[in-house]
């Protein structure tokens, strides 16, 4: 069965290098329920749409069961439906801000998916936007026009807005990134950051993009926390993917001088030997030297955790079970970063003990959601 699973993980991987253009639209043999494998992985990467962009072009002959191809049709069609959706309140929220005074820039989701082959293949999640301002500010402009109230959550650098109408979720940053664990890396990143966020673009769907120096330089971040703190998936290493694509040697000189002091150096490594693996990516194109050693623990990662799924056979264990396991796999990433992982575990416990009168007081007693 483990065999099975891995074939299939493959043959998905196979699918999205055609999709990418990394080598041609061929043929792929399954039977009905190696599709419904696929396809179910294909959820759990939330590569859905981008994978359908292969298989409608296939064979009828050898596509999945008619059932199937509806059910994987009408999703497609809904993340194309969603992908305009997004671009629109990306685009209002750039126009609502600088009516406001405020600068914003988009990051990460619809900036990334404007470089796919076929932007409205990618299935977004929510809207990551950045406004000027710092904290203070920020928040005060949204509680004045009654974008958020009281029970908004706020955190280290952005507020989650309430739903909107349209359902499309909203996160606003008033820092550029939730940046590393390590507070020392995680100043110089900050400073970084801050200093490049001030180069934007308008991109043709109406809403300002960050340098590609930027991105691949927040977005490693962003990649490295939620693996040592959850998980993380196919969507985010293919966004990766086409940022290098789309950097110049300017932009990657930049960034590979800057990995070692900002604590990025082992992700880098570890990312460009996926970058090898996944796409066949030439080293003129990469950012750092190909590590296989944490390149595989990060590959096996995305394979058992999927899109931020944190490992989803663990929610149905009992709570002292599910948090022995978290705690394991701590002390098994340790080699991985060890500077950063001390970081993630002191988080996680002071986390855990300031958050008891909380919990005594709500009788909220899980600790699944404890980072």
């Amino acid at each position: 069965m483990l065999m099975q699973t891995t074939d299939i993980f493959n043959i998905l991987v196979q699918m999205l290098r055609m999709s990418m253009g990394c080598e041609p639209v061929a043929t792929v043999q399954l039977t009905a329920r190696q599709w419904r494998e696929l396809y179910r992985m294909a959820c759990q990467q939330t590569l859905v749409g981008v994978v359908y962009g292969v298989v409608k072009q296939m064979d009828e002959t050898t596509r999945p069961p008619l059932d199937m191809m509806l059910e994987w049709t009408a999703r497609a069609e809904a993340i194309k439906g969603y992908n305009r959706k997004m671009n629109e309140m990306a685009t209002s929220l750039t126009k609502w801000f600088d009516e406001h005074g405020r600068h914003s820039v988009i990051l990460k989701g619809q900036a990334n998916a404007r470089l796919y082959p076929h932007p409205e293949e990618r299935q977004p999640g929510d809207i990551d936007i950045y406004v000027e301002g710092g904290r203070q500010e920020v928040l005060e402009l949204l509680r004045k026009h009654g974008m958020m109230d009281d029970r908004a959550e706020v955190i280290y650098h952005h507020v989650h807005l309430p739903p909107q109408d349209n359902m499309v979720s909203v996160e606003v940053h008033f820092r550029p990134s939730s940046g590393n664990y390590n507070p020392f890396t995680n100043n110089r990143l900050q400073r970084v950051l801050n200093k490049e966020i001030a180069k934007t673009e308008v991109c043709a769907e109406g809403f300002n993009v960050p340098t590609v120096t930027f991105a691949l330089l927040m977005q490693l971040s962003h990649i490295q926390r939620h693996f040592l703190g959850g998980g993380i998936g196919l969507r985010q290493i293919t966004d990766y993917y086409l940022l290098l694509k789309h950097a110049d040697d300017n932009d990657r000189q930049r960034v590979t001088a800057q990995l070692a002091r900002l604590g990025l150096r082992q992700v880098a490594g570890a990312v460009m030997w996926l970058m090898q693996q996944l796409f066949s990516m030439p080293t003129t194109l990469m950012i750092a030297p190909p590590d296989a050693r944490r390149g595989a623990w990060l590959l096996d990662e995305i394979k058992t955790g999927g899109n931020f799924g944190f490992h989803a056979a663990w929610q149905h264990l009992p709570v002292w079970q599910f948090f022995f396991k978290k705690r394991e796999r701590a002390l098994r990433l340790y080699r991985f970063n060890c500077s950063e992982n001390i970081w993630v575990e002191l988080a996680y416990w002071w986390n855990l003990v300031r958050r008891i009168p909380e919990r005594v007081k709500y009788r909220k007693w899980s600790l699944r959601k404890t980072k």
